[in-house]
């Protein structure tokens, strides 16, 4: 019976995985430094390819099928493109993540046991529409020497075929083994993918709890969840109002279309008497759609703000990532209320406190069940690159095996190495047994 191309790619994938594990440095780096020049070279035509995907995007809009967020997320034009280059180029100037010593043991003398990191080995890449990951995550792969299967969005096709093809030619140019990249572009490759257990090591699905959850359901493959950013701003009694309202207005506006986006604003009944209204003025001069709670309503129209302006929050907008110009407010009763409602109602993904309360913003910091939480700064910051990752494969909502920003850290496990000098386990047992010493090594 023939093989499918899926299991072909992922057959392939194992054994490319191999050589890139064995792959040195130079050749990685060299291979990512390829990419570059070549993303460079062939601009024009991966920018031909992103405009079409751009205007059938935009057909979709105007039909109603998606949203014009949704678009704007296909968009590779202007300092887009400049940005792959420029992480492909960050990704090779990171230390290598491979064969590092974590921790060094004496057995006994000779006898040296030493953990150290390791490829994965083959990871499932699946990703939302934007093109733009899809050179983050063949980086950092390629870098950590895993081969990948990737599944971008149907939006994103066009530019995505270019941008695979572009890449992997580049990086076999340069030493990088054939099969170490492929692009899947099918839902029923993706459903082919979860039972392939005894090639694909890893599933990455970025996207809804409910995709996720499917995943997790219906393969033996360990998963790492990338779900929906579900991000709060939580605006303190002690907070300053001009730090809440650039910190709040660039958490929502600054790309509403991506997950690190606050979604919804939390004020408590002191702050929001305080600095709500100049707060919420700042959104509405930005074209974003206000949702309000009852409370923050009813505090704001004492004010005189023109609370009509704005639409009533519901219980399903505390559960909703809207990737778009939409916020829903709300009102605590406090400090600890804050915390509650964000561990009940978010994603775990990134949270923002402001305040100028040292105490308040540790409790904050300790208490709230996400991979990033965040005092006096934008949720917009957790990010592979600007945490200085050199570029992400996602974000992690799930506490094994990494959470958080995912860089090349996040793509490796380890090995122990046992180094002897002739030791034999009987030597270690009887009334004449030798003892194990269990010295802890330097690692450097």
């Amino acid at each position: 019976m023939t093989e499918s191309f899926v299991v072909q790619s992922a057959r392939g994938a194992r054994q490319a995985s191999l050589t890139l594990a064995a792959l040195s440095l130079e050749v990685r780096n060299g291979a990512l430094e390829a990419m570059a020049q070549a993303v460079e070279t062939r601009r024009e035509e991966i920018l031909a390819a992103n405009a079409q995907d751009r205007a059938a995007a935009q057909k979709l809009v105007d039909a109603g099928h998606i949203t014009q967020a949704a678009a704007k997320r296909l968009d590779l034009s202007g300092a887009k493109l400049d940005g792959v280059i420029e992480g492909l180029r960050s990704v090779a100037a990171l230390p290598d993540p491979l064969g590092c010593v974590q921790r060094a043991t004496e057995l006994d003398e000779g006898l040296n046991l030493y953990r150290v990191s390791c490829p994965i080995g083959v990871i499932a890449m699946i990703f939302e529409s934007r093109p733009d990951a899809l050179p983050q995550i063949a980086s950092l792969c390629l870098k950590s020497g895993n081969a990948v299967l990737m599944k971008g969005g149907s939006e994103a096709l066009g530019t995505n075929r270019v941008l695979a093809r572009v890449l992997d030619e580049a990086a076999r140019s340069a030493g990088a083994p054939a099969g170490w990249m492929t692009l899947l572009e099918t839902r029923e490759e993706i459903a082919e993918i979860l039972d392939l257990d005894e090639w694909i090591d890893l599933i990455v699905p970025r996207g809804s709890n409910e995709f996720v959850r499917y995943i997790m359901d219906h393969t033996k493959i360990p998963v790492t969840g990338h779900r929906d950013g579900i991000c709060h701003t939580y605006i303190h009694a002690a907070a300053d109002g001009e730090k809440a309202v650039r910190i709040a207005v660039d958490a929502k506006c600054q790309y509403p279309a991506v997950c690190n986006a606050t979604e919804t604003l939390l004020f408590d009944r002191e702050s929001v008497e305080r600095v709500g209204r100049v707060v919420l003025e700042a959104f509405l001069e930005r074209g974003v759609e206000l949702r309000l709670c009852p409370e923050t309503r009813a505090a704001l129209a004492a004010k005189g703000f023109a609370v009509e302006r704005c639409g009533e929050a519901v219980e399903a907008d505390w559960k909703t990532e809207y990737l778009d110009l939409i916020l829903s407010v709300r009102t605590v009763a406090d400090l600890d209320a804050a915390i509650e409602h964000i561990n009940r109602y978010g994603s775990h993904h990134t949270d923002a406190i402001v305040t100028e309360d040292a105490a308040a913003a540790e409790r904050f910091l300790a208490r709230v069940d996400s991979s990033s939480v965040v005092h006096n700064a934008s949720t917009r910051f957790a990010d592979g690159f600007r945490y200085g990752l050199g570029a992400e494969l996602g974000i992690s909502t799930e506490k094994i095996h990494s959470r958080g920003p995912v860089g090349l850290e996040g793509l490796t496990i380890y090995k122990y190495q046992l180094r002897g000098s002739g030791q034999v386990v009987a030597d270690y047992s009887g009334p004449q047994a030798r003892k194990y010493t269990h010295r802890t090594l330097p690692t450097g």
